[in-house]
């Protein structure tokens, strides 16, 4: 990794939980319109269709399930800021 860059995550909603019990709602694109019932295959449907093998995250509070998603962001730092009253002109 460039001295100039760092790995950024991004969570990506692909499912909400619907009551009453452990049924998701998919909220990727082509997601099935019925509830899947369990969290397992509600992540083997999202790995099916997008082909994602990473991280996932779930809030069990909030009943959401995400997609740790990462990437490299790269910054050109300011030029150091030079001052005529010392003479560096």
């Amino acid at each position: 990794m460039e001295a100039n860059s760092r790995v950024e995550e991004v969570l990506e909603l692909i499912a909400r939980r619907t009551p009453p019990g452990d049924r998701w709602v998919g909220q990727w694109t082509k997601a099935p319109s019925t509830p899947i019932e369990g969290l397992v295959p509600t992540l083997t449907a999202y790995m099916r269709a997008t082909e994602f093998k990473g991280a996932y995250r779930l809030e069990p509070l909030k009943g959401e399930l995400y997609a740790i998603r990462t990437q490299t962001v790269t910054w050109t730092p300011p030029p150091p800021e030079v001052y005529d009253l010392y003479g560096e002109y």
